[in-house]
């Protein structure tokens, strides 16, 4: 006989419910409840209010106290009145702090404009509805796939995280479910569904979990394959139980109900070897040159500026997850001058950091453009890219900023003679290699 299931109780005030981690202290005929925050509150209001006060008030300060509490994350507060950036205001956001990529940062702008757009729309009588559009990023590793998407999110002030797909298996093996990464975006928004319903996922390494091969075999892809058909339901959009502290899910643990129809995916992998791919389709050498007659000269590192739909399942995506992926765009690989910007130009540029780091210790701290250059060169010498220089540039102020503070120096200038001595005592040269 299957067992009568309980009417879960619920907060009348600020609604949640048992199920999203409230507890309710429900009323002796169980037709109403208070949560513990919402009688916390309570409690507050009446501290607060002597019994001579006006109603007015009593009233308004009974107002900041809901306010306190919504801003806490007791109480949702739906009221999304805040103004949508326009896409040229959100690629001028982005400017100040990606340099280059054009391409990929105005297709963001748009692509994120439309989808705030979409979820602010009237249910209009001529029953035009507009579909979610997820995004995937192209493009070598370091140019800058996961700093649009986090700065992005900066901007619009939503729930964002970002899950890395390599750990991803399908349910029942070992790894992570897919739902996880619903986990972390609830705990982003501290457990505010409808909040964490209307923010950004970022699924990195996209490109980890193609399909392994064409080749039937005994045992099944569930890294690959199998992960891109668990996450069809999530980027098209249904409503997927959700364990509120991750892990594995078993029959009797509490489970939260996210519908993922408003939530925006964006997905970035390198592809490594795509551009075999490209170059096959554009009927074209892959080393930059070809003497057959009629086809293409395009350079090797330009050849991403070419990838489309087609490409992405040569290298092992499935057509259902490409579908659910409309807006396909590309990060170029950086060169010379996009690095030394990098270095400098943008809010949160690398020097500007250490500059700040040895400010708060009083002293001045001042790169030479001569060593900048020569950090510029060893990033490209060890194509480590954008995410290199820190690498560099740490090993090389390493020293410095062990000494630094214990002494009395008040000014300190970076040399390229400076440079070149802390990366050959540290090795440097080995490690890349």
């Amino acid at each position: 006989m299957a067992k009568k299931r309980l009417p879960e109780h619920h907060c009348s005030f600020c609604g949640r419910t048992e199920n999203q981690g409230a507890t309710i202290l429900p009323s002796p005929n169980e037709d109403a409840g208070i949560c513990i925050d919402c009688l916390e509150m309570a409690a507050n209001m009446l501290g607060m209010i002597p019994e001579d006060m006006p109603q007015s008030n009593a009233t308004a300060l009974s107002a900041r106290a809901h306010n306190r509490c919504v801003n806490k994350g007791t109480i949702s507060n739906n009221d999304e009145s805040k103004q949508i950036p326009k896409p040229a205001e959100i690629k001028e956001f982005l400017d100040q702090y990606i340099v280059g990529q054009e391409q990929a940062k105005k297709y963001l702008s748009v692509a994120v404009y439309n989808h705030y757009k979409r979820l602010d729309q009237p249910a209009d009588a001529d029953g035009v509805e507009i579909e979610k559009s997820n995004i995937i990023m192209v493009g070598p590793t370091g140019t800058g796939k996961t700093l649009i998407a986090r700065t992005i999110a900066k901007l619009l002030n939503v729930p964002f995280t970002i899950v890395d797909a390599t750990v991803l298996t399908q349910a029942g093996y070992v790894g992570e479910d897919i739902e996880s990464l619903l986990t972390r975006l609830l705990q982003a928004a501290d457990y505010d569904v409808k909040r964490a319903e209307r923010g950004i996922v970022f699924i990195d390494e996209i490109d980890k979990i193609a399909r392994k091969g064409d080749n039937p075999s005994i045992t099944r892809d569930v890294g690959g394959e199998g992960v891109q058909q668990g996450l069809l339901k999530l980027l098209e959009g249904s409503v997927v139980n959700v364990p509120p502290q991750g892990g594995r899910k078993h029959p009797e643990q509490p489970m939260i109900a996210v519908d993922t129809k408003n939530i925006l995916f964006i997905c970035g992998g390198a592809f490594e070897g795509i551009e075999q791919a490209i170059a096959h389709r554009l009927n074209s050498s892959f080393v930059g040159f070809s003497t057959a007659e009629g086809s293409r000269r395009i350079e090797r590192d330009q050849f991403m500026r070419h990838v489309a739909p087609q490409d992405l399942r040569t290298f092992g995506l499935i057509p259902e997850i490409i579908g659910r992926l409309p807006i396909l765009t590309h990060l170029l690989p950086l060169d010379r001058d996009a690095l030394r910007q990098i270095l400098t130009e943008p809010k949160n540029a690398i020097t500007r950091q250490y500059v700040k780091l040895f400010a708060m210790d009083g002293v001045k701290l001042e790169f030479e453009p001569a060593a900048l250059d020569f950090i510029v060169d060893k990033a490209i010498e060890y194509k480590l890219g954008a995410r290199g220089l820190r690498s560099i540039v740490e090993t090389i102020m390493m020293n410095a900023m062990y000494d630094i503070p214990s002494s009395k120096i008040k000014t300190f200038n970076v040399t390229p003679e400076f440079c070149a001595q802390q990366l050959e005592a540290a090795h440097f040269d080995a490690q890349a290699v």
